[in-house]
């Protein structure tokens, strides 16, 4: 009779286990859903073999309770779950906006413009205020010719003139002329400078050589060379006459640097003043004019000089021997026949 009571109770245990099988299989096909919360409902049961302590834990107990399905997940609370894609779409919006104002805020002042470059969307760079020089230094030669008043600058420039053809303006000379010219509006200002010995404002003194060098250019014949090359002595004698002249007229080929002892130079002035006329040729005015030379031309020299566009001749031996030194040098420097 045990025997045939163990058989029963094994044949219900097995009946009991063919439904609660049966009953998963139905769940999981109407609810697949509930498959992913199912399997860590199990490990969870199974790492706690007895959650409940009033429950029976004898497994040959033929309660109703073991054909029953797993409990179904807790519900999600979506309220409580944190969304990160609209902070995403609102942070590349913000920045594609500011770099659309960026790139609109760089472009705007070259707009008007973009026309004139001939292509649609090609920006050009700010207009310059720059001035262009009036000539070209590859169509004019200048030769600044600086020394110390009574250094010899017009006697050595003549004589260059005379054997290379070279025009000679003399900022001085076009200064006295502008003094007696009738009618002249800058006459007072330049002979009050003069008696002075101040320098006059460099716009009247480079317009009068740009003057110059345009008349000569216009009357010389077709096709003359000599024309255009110019020796301008006694200027620029301050830097900023310099930098003028080389914006507005025409960049300096070089310096030719006439270098004296002021008591020679003042020893040839007063020699010189008992017959020239001139009203600054006498002891206080020459004074004058070596201390405004070195005070404000020889800084230009110095510019120059570093520059490598300097020819410094020794102006203390006699004019034949400086103009040798003086023709040898600019051979060196500009080539045979320059």
């Amino acid at each position: 009779m045990a025997a045939s009571m163990h058989r029963q109770t094994w044949r219900q245990l097995m009946r009991l286990h063919s439904q609660r099988t049966a009953t998963l299989t139905a769940t999981a096909r109407t609810c697949p859903r509930f498959l992913p919360v199912a399997a860590p409902a199990r490990r969870s049961y199974s790492s706690n073999p007895n959650p409940n302590p009033n429950s029976n834990s004898n497994p040959n107990s033929g309660s109703s309770s073991s054909s029953n399905p797993p409990p179904p997940p807790p519900p999600r609370n979506s309220g409580q779950e944190v969304k990160f894609w609209p902070f995403a779409v609102l942070i590349a919006i913000a920045s594609g906006a500011y770099v659309l104002l960026t790139r609109t805020r760089q472009e705007m002042p070259a707009r008007p413009n973009s026309g004139a470059s001939g292509g649609r969307g090609q920006l050009l760079p700010p207009p310059s205020n720059k001035p262009t020089p009036a000539f070209s230094p590859r169509d004019v030669t200048v030769l600044f010719v600086l020394g110390g008043p009574g250094a010899g600058k017009g006697t050595q420039c003549a004589r260059l003139v005379s054997e290379y053809g070279f025009t000679h303006l003399s900022a001085g000379d076009l200064l006295r002329a502008e003094q007696e010219r009738p009618g002249s509006e800058f006459g007072a200002l330049i002979k009050d400078c003069i008696k002075n010995g101040a320098i006059v404002p460099m716009e009247v003194t480079v317009q009068l050589l740009e003057n110059a060098m345009a008349e000569t250019i216009r009357s010389a014949p077709k096709g003359s060379k000599s024309a255009a090359r110019f020796l301008i002595d006694g200027f620029p004698r301050k830097m900023d006459q310099a930098l003028k002249f080389e914006e507005v007229v025409c960049p300096a080929k070089l310096v030719l640097f006439f270098d004296c002892p002021e008591a020679e130079m003042e020893r040839r002035l007063m020699e010189r003043g008992k017959t020239s006329g001139r009203a600054d040729d006498n002891a206080e005015s020459i004074r004058k004019r070596f201390r405004t030379f070195v005070e404000t031309s020889m800084p230009v020299v110095e510019h120059y000089e570093k520059e490598g566009r300097v020819i410094k001749v020794d102006a203390t031996p006699t004019p034949d021997d400086v103009y040798k030194d003086t023709k040898g040098k600019l051979v060196k420097f500009l080539g045979e026949g320059f």
